[in-house]
């Protein structure tokens, strides 16, 4: 998804928790047109959780014959997207003339590097009928010496994201290692994303991580004393084998991995170095930036 103006480090309301709960962040919706996202990452209070700087979730949302996703061109620079969808779809198309559909389970990674432009839309097939869409898009930030790496697209379908049963918990290692297995999806960094579903009663073990966090899609769980409500997003300390209780039955990612240092964001840009964002501004108020195979007539312009 595309950021739609220069205020990107949103003022969300964030909260105290329990000894192992730095903080809990409150999402701000967004208004992309036919749907509003809820923004988790970044805000003021926290930046970043390990690699990971920007967290949206789409949806759940309904959409009506000739309504949906319909992001036009953007681009992209030192940063890798991965979109993850619970229900719906998805066409990504880019620069590069990658075009695929991502359907839920499966995992698209879009690395932006020295500078990419994607546009998500959806297929006619599907706008012109009543469908839905839930799901997560999420921005990774490269490592510096990655951050000028040559753009690249990856799609891992469904099958191929590792499945497996923890104490009675169902859960799906989207990206890093995580309860003795690791999943296929290109990292940079360590890093971690985690799925998980509870039923009423369960209780589940957070991996161990440098930074972590956990954002309850649905239902509601328990850390220690503390409640967590849905959309929110509890950031944790180091504190070793913490673990939730789901109070009724609830879905949850968990997020975290190394901390790459710190990162300017500004619009869709994302870098170690300023001068890095300014020159991509300039690039693409100038049409330097290559544009989305099939899909080079419209753009989102450059905010002020």
């Amino acid at each position: 998804m595309s950021i739609e103006n220069n205020d990107t480090e949103l003022d969300c309301a964030v909260e105290q928790g329990c000894d192992a709960i730095e903080l809990i962040i409150q999402p701000r919706e967004t208004d992309l047109g036919d749907f509003k996202v809820k923004r988790l990452l970044p805000t003021r209070a926290r930046k970043m959780v390990g690699p990971w700087i920007f967290f949206d979730h789409m949806g759940p949302a309904q959409f009506g014959p000739g309504q949906g996703v319909n992001v036009r061109p953007h681009p992209h620079i030192n940063l890798a997207t991965v979109t993850y969808l619970f229900d719906g779809e998805i066409l990504h198309r880019d620069s590069l003339g990658s075009k695929q559909c991502i359907r839920p389970g499966d995992i698209n990674l879009m690395v932006a590097g020295a500078g990419i432009t994607h546009s998500e839309r959806e297929r006619p097939e599907v706008t012109n009928s009543a469908h839905r869409l839930d799901g997560l898009q999420l921005w990774l930030a490269l490592p510096v010496a990655d951050e000028e790496i040559a753009p690249a697209f990856y799609h891992y379908p469904a099958s191929e994201i590792p499945a497996l049963n923890v104490s009675g918990v169902a859960v799906r290692v989207l990206i890093g290692e995580a309860y003795g297995v690791r999943s296929p999806v290109k990292t940079f960094a360590n890093t971690l994303y985690v799925e998980a579903q509870l039923r009423a009663g369960q209780t589940l073990v957070l991996p161990e991580a440098p930074e972590r966090a956990l954002y309850l899609l649905s239902g509601s769980v328990s850390a220690k004393d503390t409640e967590l409500k849905p959309h929110c997003m509890a950031v944790f300390n180091d504190t070793p084998n913490v673990s939730v209780r789901a109070n009724a039955d609830s879905r949850l990612a968990i997020i975290g991995g190394d901390n790459v240092g710190p990162r300017f964001i500004n619009w869709n840009f994302i870098s170690s170095r300023k001068e890095r964002i300014e020159q991509a501004r300039q690039d693409w108020a100038a049409g330097r930036f290559a544009k989305v195979v099939d899909d080079e007539e419209e753009f989102i312009p450059l905010p002020p």
